[in-house]
């Protein structure tokens, strides 16, 4: 029986952004063709709007026909975008690079159009267009970098050598799990997976924890029965920050762990450097009934590791 393929958020996203980036580009093009065709701007019913561009500089040089606007719609949108859109064609990480910033530079130029024109459907259009764009573009490399996030067991060897020593993680994209397993390596602990039981993997699981990280809930995990806590000397403790507090699956785990775990330390996990987390730390110590022995403060942007503090 054949597994069934993993579905791919990155891949949605850049299908998404290349539809984006062949739209506006194409439509530039032949926009572009029509006023380079046409300099007068007569055939394309657009002549009547040369008087609007003389606020603009230099406008009794650049902007007397739609010889120069023609160029500059032809290179700032049609030629850049229909680059990116072959760069995504070829699964390129520049690809969605540029059509997020390319969407951008469509966002810029519609606002161009903004103030010279009165307020009219089509400007507005196109900068929801480009909005979209830019949007879908920081999508695309975010789920590019999260599902290109290297991680291989092997590379700890020193896990499980010493077996009075267990670390604790719970990790929903693989980032928790990497500094779990660095952590582990460097002391010879044993470790631990904490598994939940709702979903948790992918773009629905992110808002179902977020769901479960507003409320401040417990999440169901699976059971702890095959986990004799009390025969370790100390537990390190992993855990990522969901919605500015302590994850919901490791607060479901410190509440079953109670009395059971005599030493420990923890390992927050976020994505802000201004701040620690601390209060993850000091809710772990009251639902364990334990004074932890210290806590470390880690951003984690993407895969990317800086140590933000200590708490001793």
């Amino acid at each position: 029986m054949k597994r069934s393929k993993k579905h791919s958020r990155y891949e949605t996203a850049r299908r998404i952004l290349l539809f984006w980036t062949l739209f506006v580009g194409i439509g530039a093009v032949a926009g572009a063709t029509g006023m380079l065709v046409d300099t007068t701007g007569s055939s394309m019913g657009m002549d009547a709007m040369l008087p609007y561009f003389q606020v603009l500089p230099f406008a009794s040089v650049l902007y007397q026909d739609f010889l120069f606007p023609g160029i500059a719609l032809l290179i700032v949108n049609g030629i850049t975008n229909l680059t990116a859109a072959a760069l995504l064609i070829k699964k390129k990480k520049a690809g969605i690079v540029c059509g997020g910033i390319f969407g951008i530079t469509l966002m810029l130029w519609i606002c161009i159009q903004f103030y010279i024109f009165p307020f009219n459907f089509m400007s507005t259009s196109f900068f929801i267009f480009g909005l979209a764009q830019a949007l879908t573009g920081y999508a695309a490399w975010v789920f590019y970098t999260q599902e290109h996030f290297h991680f291989d067991e092997s590379e700890y060897p020193n896990v499980g050598r010493n077996t009075k020593k267990l670390v604790v993680y719970f990790s929903r994209m693989g980032y928790v799990r990497k500094i779990a397993y660095e952590e582990a390596n460097r002391t010879g602990s044993a470790i631990y997976e904490i598994k939940s039981t709702e979903l948790t993997a992918g773009t629905l699981g992110f808002w179902w924890c977020g769901r479960f990280g507003m409320h401040r809930w417990d999440m169901p995990i699976e059971s702890l029965e095959c986990l004799d806590l009390a025969s370790y000397d100390h537990v390190t403790i992993c855990t990522p920050i969901w919605v500015f507090a302590l994850c919901a699956p490791v607060r479901a785990f410190c509440r079953k762990a109670s009395g059971l775990i005599r030493q420990a330390d923890y390992i927050v996990v976020h994505h802000t450097r201004c701040f620690s987390y601390f209060n993850a730390a000091e809710e772990m110590d009251s639902l364990l009934g334990i004074s932890s022995t210290g806590a470390r403060s880690i951003c984690c942007k993407f895969g990317s590791y800086d140590k933000v503090k200590n708490r001793v």
